[in-house]
């Protein structure tokens, strides 16, 4: 601790020496600007206004300094700093000018007026001229120290972005790249330079490519089209390059201290549509100063709910979670990310266990309730289908129960579009799901279900599979090569949840309007190719035949109820005809008779759930499905 303390105060030490100087050359600047004017002025100053000159002088410089000091300019570290500083700078000194001009007109002094004027020009000039003379030869001096091997790299965008990115790869000691010219399809800016780096069109760029051998290209156009991002990357790794992304951190033109990492492209950036941000101040008013509860609060969905709810400032967050390793990560992530400005709880337990929820409940009465524990794998659940009736249709009914006893003001279910006419136990029990909800809606707590499809990157699911049998060099394996699904980011899917759950009123079912289905060939397809490699070349893409349960479309939304836009154009509430409470017991009654009896789970969930059909009869007619015919290629 003593020699943090040490360090401390040797970099306070630094910074306040480094300032001095700075401050004693300026002084030094504005005497040299004063013997300038006088040297000019030498008759008259000296003659008869060369005390009142020299006191008013004094006036000005104590004035700029002031005007300096509000503005920072004494707080900027120059050798990095950007036009944003330097704009500063003149206007600390034209304030401070100004004003001792409109002081020696008001005091009846107007005779120094225009020697100051040019005093103030003058030392403006000097000061500028020092910074940058000062930024130039820093740059200059740790050239000679960056690595004398690093590999040359294309840049496309010459924008703010691949300017800064440039700039920073010439002077960054660690950094393996050499920018060496700019890809830009402004005409304007093609034949021009940044920073001695000429600028390319785009046919010109790929010939020199070629001919300097370049590797690599980064990618530094600030886009969220991922049809355009995907034709830059088909583009150049069609000329053999490596394509990479820069995440540059750039606001308001100006670049931060961290240009932020360059990477390899992710399924998520070409994705077949531009990823929907839901977030709003409304919805984030509505968790802050709230007791917020999330069981599943550990899973892939469940933590990103916890970091979403998390920036709403709320009163309370309760993890509440079976698996307590993931329940752990979350709960470190979120100690490290707000520390004791977030009031956080983490519980272990089961939704299976009625007495452990209402301990929970009674406990820390939460305001909110966000239901995303649950079992999800289909081929599992056709396999154990009497957990799904415990875990899934058990765990939804006494977390409901729960809410409702302890005065829960939102409840809201995370479901799933495998509950819309399902084929497969899982999609069944969380249709079951979704009914218990929906005959709440007399309830003094609000209860909503959402339904989204898949959700790239949560555990289990299919990107991080692909990416793993990518990693060990294939094969790639996918059930079916006609095989095609919904797809959202983990954001997109918890930014959604939150939306709904703050407009909930009355057991409405929430979907998303997820643009079109993509097919999962396509996808395997571009993750090889993301990867460098070529499919059925390096990769081989393998069919294993579709699994028990499983359909080769799933459906957003059911076609034969009514569907209600709300106030966000891209989420809608589908409305059906809802169970009664007593109707909803007899049905699972059944199921847990089902279960406890070893029974045919298939057929339990046929008799109360109307719309569950063989994935046969589903497959059979795949084909004429309006989500077949509108899949997306990202391939």
């Amino acid at each position: 601790m003593e020699s943090m303390k040490k360090m401390i105060n040797r970099i306070m030490g630094i910074n306040r020496g480094r300032r001095t100087v700075l401050v004693l050359f300026d002084v030094l600047f504005f005497a040299l600007s004063c013997a300038i004017c006088l040297l000019f002025y030498t008759v008259t100053l000296w003659t008869v206004h060369s005390g009142a000159f020299l006191c008013w002088a004094a006036v000005q410089f104590a004035l700029i300094f002031a005007a300096r000091m509000i503005f920072g300019a004494y707080n900027n570290v120059w050798r990095y700093s950007t036009a944003g500083a330097y704009l500063y700078l003149v206007i600390a000194d034209f304030c401070g000018s100004f004003a001792t001009l409109i002081l020696a007109v008001a005091l009846g002094n107007s005779a120094q007026t225009w020697q100051l004027a040019v005093v103030g020009a003058f030392d403006l000039l000097l000061a500028l001229a020092s910074r940058f003379a000062y930024s130039i030869l820093y740059k200059r001096s740790t050239q000679y120290e960056l690595p004398q091997h690093r590999s040359a790299v294309a840049v496309i965008g010459a924008g703010h972005i691949g300017s800064y990115l440039a700039d920073d790869l010439k002077r960054n000691p660690s950094s393996e790249y050499e920018p060496v010219f700019f890809i830009d399809k402004d005409i304007a800016k093609v034949g021009k330079y940044i920073g001695g780096i000429p600028i390319y069109s785009v046919e010109e760029g790929a010939k020199r490519i070629h001919a300097e051998q370049i590797e690599t290209v980064i990618v530094t156009i600030a886009s969220d089209d991922s049809d355009f991002l995907m034709g830059l990357y088909n583009h150049y790794a069609r000329l053999g390059c490596k394509v990479k992304l820069c995440d540059a951190l750039v606001k308001d033109n100006e670049p931060s201290p961290h240009m932020g990492k360059i990477r390899e492209f992710k399924i998520e950036d070409i994705l077949f549509r531009k990823p929907i941000d839901l977030e709003n101040a409304s919805s984030r008013r509505f968790y802050s100063d709230k007791t917020v509860l999330i069981t599943g609060g550990g899973g892939s969905i469940g933590s990103e709910l916890c970091r979403q709810v998390a920036r709403c400032a709320p009163r309370k967050l309760v993890v509440f979670d079976i698996y307590e390793n993931n329940a752990y990560e979350i709960e470190q992530e979120l100690r490290m990310l707000y520390g004791n400005n977030l009031e956080l709880s983490v519980e272990i337990g089961s939704v299976r266990d009625a007495a452990r929820l209402d301990e929970v409940f009674d406990r820390y009465r939460p305001n909110v309730v966000f239901h995303a524990a649950a079992h999800k794998h289909v081929p599992l659940m056709e396999h154990c289908g009497a957990e799904a009736v415990k875990n899934n249709v058990l765990g939804t009914y006494y977390t409901a129960n729960a809410a409702e006893k302890y005065g829960v003001e939102k409840f809201i279910l995370i479901s799933t579009d495998k509950a819309v006419n399902p084929t497969n136990i899982m999609g069944a029990s969380k249709r079951v799901c979704e009914m218990i909800v929906q005959s709440r809606n007399q309830s003094v707590t609000s209860f909503a279900a959402v339904r989204f499809g898949n959700v790239l990157g949560s555990n289990g699911s299919v990107v991080p599979l692909f990416r793993r049998q990518i990693e060990e060099g294939g094969p790639v394996t996918i059930t079916d090569k006609r095989i095609i699904r919904y797809f959202m980011t983990i954001p997109e899917a918890s930014q959604l949840v939150l939306q709904a759950g703050a407009m909930a009123h009355s057991g409405e079912l929430f979907v998303l309007d997820m643009g079109k289905p993509v097919r999962i060939y396509d996808l395997a397809v571009s993750m090889i190719r993301l990867s460098g490699l070529e499919p059925d070349k390096d990769i081989e893409i393998r069919e294993i035949g579709l699994r028990p349960g499983e359909k080769l479309y799933e459906e957003l939304l059911m076609k034969s109820e009514t569907l209600d836009k709300t106030e966000n154009d891209l989420i809608y509430i589908e409305r059906d005809a809802r169970c009664t409470r007593e109707q909803i017991e007899r049905k699972i009654n059944l199921l847990v008779r089902a279960a406890d009896e070893n029974g045919d789970m298939h057929a339990a969930f046929r008799s109360v759930v109307p719309t569950y059909r063989p994935p046969e009869e589903v497959n059979d007619c795949a084909n004429e499905s309006d989500e077949m015919k509108t899949v997306a290629t990202i391939a």
